[in-house]
């Protein structure tokens, strides 16, 4: 629930953006700051959070990270004009950034190993349908509380998280050897320059870049008739983030890069057979599920593949993986714009996901620790 919450943010005020003009009395395109300005802050705060886990602990930075995300939250709602929403926003992006990359490396380090695929894939589900969800409650609660009252139920949620973090959150471990936090940002270079790493950054920008085109490309192309369709295409691939994480126990003794292979060809052959058949609403839907499945359980694969070959790392590598991620979220756009055609687009898209999968295959032979403990 924290997940859908937390990358929900994003995506919560495009709704919005109507209500929020009547009632600054501007228009709505200029307000599109207000996403801009979000993602902005939470790239900045992946790359914050995750070292400061790694050299303070994972527990200590979200105990005291996610209230200040609640209080950044609240004031949005308090805000009295666009250009105090735009910097709150900013300022809310990165103080929300502390759950992804802190939340994944403790899953990743702290979990029992019987446990952790199932509970990885059912948070990067969560981030995933969190773009479709958190627009549908937006949608649906306007009219009732207002955006005002949206961004502070979403304050509510995050502050009732923070309450829950010491009941279910292991004491943090003392590093293996004192770093400065000076040093734990230096190490950020030698991991994105990692024979074993660097590929697995690039397939995570590729995988979230197609994610972010195949639905941009939906709604430029004019393939669906009309917005209802459109909406109930989005809606398709909810069933697949919700049953892939209670299937993925069966694969947890696969190791997770041939895992991210399989799941990141799948996700390619999904996308080729929509280029290739172009089909009604009911096609597409079923290949959009499938393509969904495949990378609901990719995304997780690829995030166990980032952390084990990190060594003593892992809140840094997994903030990075964060980034990676958002970086291809940022990009799916104009991805989607390159294309003549959704056809061409799908064909390209399952070109991405065959050399994603062939980069982090190439990394299966080079495998050691970016850096030891």
């Amino acid at each position: 629930m924290t997940a859908l919450i937390v990358s929900g943010q994003l995506y919560l005020v495009i709704p919005l953006l109507p209500a929020m003009a009547d009632g600054w009395g501007g228009g709505a395109g200029g307000l599109t700051w207000l996403v801009t300005a979000f993602a902005l802050g939470y790239g900045a705060g992946f790359l914050l959070f995750g070292p400061l886990s790694d050299r303070y602990g994972q527990r200590r930075v979200l105990t005291w990270g996610m209230p200040l995300a609640a209080l950044a939250t609240a004031l949005v709602a308090a805000s009295p004009g666009p250009e105090a929403a735009i910097a709150l926003r900013v300022l809310q992006g990165l103080l929300v950034a502390v759950f992804p990359p802190v939340g994944m490396a403790y899953l990743a380090t702290r979990l029992d190993p019987r446990h952790r695929t199932v509970a990885l894939s059912a948070v990067t589900g969560a981030f995933l349908a969190s773009a479709v969800l958190l627009q549908i409650a937006a949608q649906t609660l306007n009219g009732l509380i207002g955006w005002r009252g949206l961004f502070l139920l979403s304050a509510a949620g995050l502050a009732a998280a923070t309450a829950a973090l010491p009941a279910v959150m292991l004491p943090d471990v003392p590093p293996t050897r004192a770093r400065s936090i000076w040093a734990t940002y230096r190490i950020m270079p030698s991991l994105l320059a990692s024979r074993t790493l660097g590929p697995r950054y690039l397939a995570s920008l590729l995988l979230l870049a197609g994610f972010v085109a195949v639905y941009t490309g939906l709604q430029l192309s004019g393939v669906m008739s009309s917005a209802e369709e459109l909406l109930w295409l989005r809606a398709a691939g909810l069933p697949s983030m919700i049953l892939v994480p209670l299937l993925m126990p069966f694969v947890r003794d696969v190791r997770a890069p041939r895992r991210a292979v399989v799941f990141l060809l799948a996700a390619g052959v999904a996308l080729a057979l929509t280029g290739w058949i172009m089909p009604g609403t009911v096609g597409l839907a079923v290949l959009l599920a499938l393509y969904i499945a495949a990378i609901t359980a990719g995304l997780p694969s690829l995030n166990e593949s980032v952390s084990e070959g990190a060594g003593s790392a892992r809140g840094t590598a997994i903030a990075l993986f964060s980034a990676s991620i958002a970086a291809g979220g940022a990009l799916g756009p104009q991805v989607a714009a390159m294309f003549p055609g959704f056809a061409w687009l799908m064909y390209g898209l399952a070109a991405l996901m065959v050399t994603a999968a062939l980069a982090v295959l190439a990394t299966t032979r080079t495998a050691a620790p970016a850096t030891r403990p």
